[in-house]
Order: C-alpha cells, then sequence, then structure tokens
C-alpha cells in the first residue's frame, strides 16, 4: 500500500450529475481510485463512458457532485475558482484531443503564455520555451502560427506548453485521437520521454502504443469503473 505522501490522485466515492433540461445525466457513479506519483497511467473504455470528465475532475477544471478528490496533496473537492485556477497552472498540464492552441499568439508564444501568467522572468521563459520546443522537435517553427501548422505538429506544441511550468502531473484526453500513424507515433515518443522523466502522467486513449506504456490501466464503463490492471 503507497504512503499518503507517495499518492498523486485519490478518489473516494466520486459523482459527477449534469443536469440536462429537466432531467439529471450521471456521468461518473462511485469512483475510487488511487494513482501514485511517478506512474504512466491510461484510462480506457468506450466514448461517452466518463474518461474526460474524470480528467477534468482531476485537473480542477470541474467539480464533483458528490464525493472527495485529492490531487497533489491538495483537496480538491470545495476549492473556489480562485485556488482551482491557480492549482492548475502550478500542478497540471493539460493536452486536449483539440489542441486547443491560441490561433493569433505563435508557436512560441503559446508554449511562454503560462509562464507569463506565473510571472516568470522574460529570460528564463525564453529559454524554457526554446528548450522544450526542442524536446518536441519543433524548435524551427517557434515563429509560426498554428495555422501553419500539421494537426501532429500543434499537438506537439500543445504537450510543449503543458510542460511550461514544470507541473508534476500530466493530463492528456486522447492526444493521439486526431492524427495520423506517422503524427501519433512522434506523441508517443514525447509520451515515452515524459515517463523517462518521472512525471505522473494520466492518459485517456485507445491508442494501443500508449496502453503499452502503461503503469496501471484504468478502464471506465457506463460511469463506473469496471477494473484496473497494475
Amino acid at each position: 500500500m503507497p504512503k499518503k505522501d507517495d499518492i498523486m490522485v485519490s478518489t473516494q466515492t466520486l459523482e459527477k450529475t449534469y443536469e440536462v433540461g429537466n432531467s439529471k445525466l450521471a456521468v461518473l457513479k462511485d469512483i475510487n481510485l488511487q494513482i501514485p506519483k511517478a506512474k504512466f497511467v491510461v484510462l480506457c473504455g468506450p466514448s461517452g463512458s466518463g474518461k474526460t470528465t474524470l480528467l477534468n475532475l482531476i485537473g480542477g477544471i470541474d467539480r464533483p457532485t458528490k464525493g472527495k478528490i485529492v490531487v497533489a496533496g491538495q483537496d480538491l473537492t470545495m476549492q473556489d475558482e480562485d485556488f482551482l485556477s491557480d492549482f492548475r497552472c502550478n500542478h497540471v498540464g493539460f493536452v486536449f484531443q483539440a489542441y486547443n492552441l491560441v490561433s493569433t499568439l505563435t508557436v512560441a508564444e503559446n508554449v511562454a503564455f503560462p509562464m507569463e501568467w506565473t510571472q516568470k522572468p522574460e529570460k528564463e521563459t525564453e529559454k524554457r520555451v526554446e528548450e522544450l520546443l526542442k524536446t518536441v522537435g519543433l524548435e524551427h517553427r517557434a515563429n509560426h502560427f498554428p495555422s501553419q501548422l500539421s494537426g501532429g505538429e500543434q499537438q506537439r506544441v500543445a504537450f510543449a506548453r503543458a510542460l511550461a511550468n514544470d507541473p508534476e502531473l500530466i493530463l492528456a484526453d486522447e492526444p493521439t485521437g486526431n492524427l495520423d500513424v506517422k503524427n501519433a507515433q512522434k506523441i508517443v515518443q514525447v509520451l515515452q520521454f515524459l515517463k523517462s522523466e518521472g512525471k505522473t502522467v494520466i492518459v485517456s486513449t485507445h491508442d494501443l502504443q500508449i496502453r503499452e506504456l502503461a503503469d496501471m490501466v484504468f478502464c471506465l464503463e457506463d460511469g463506473r469503473l469496471v477494473g484496473n490492471n497494475e
């Protein structure tokens, strides 16, 4: 049994229900899980099973309807939006299936954005941007805009941006879902790098290549955990 200090994510009877018109839609039901630090975790399950909702709760983008969630030693259950915003910026790196880059900013500016938000010194930010673009193999694209990049390149920029503030937790939602085989392979290489760096990585995916990297696999079906494989 891992010690409390070794746990990155812990949930107890976690539930999430959305109100749709006059009815309620239970998206997550009675989720109990523990994810130790420095593990590569895959969330699997069919579309609509609750994977994205679970990632959003872990990252503090959304709040649970019931239950408790503790991430990086912080109880996120009842926190206000200011706390959650600060928490996300300093502890969590997000990568979304749709990239979510700012179209009016260059690649370098997109990667720098989280560091400017936390008011890092300009020189430190420039150096970090350079390092991160090198890590994802896109230093030659620093002054391009997202519209000038392929989908695979945009996703690699999204990873660089997610790593900007050196977060301890990386969350990725179907990061290869929109990519062809060649570009998906490059994302797998970025994920392999993060694993080798000892980051805690949680990925929702159907990609078997990513699943092969997993230390732990949690499967969701109709909002419930139906098994895990450690």
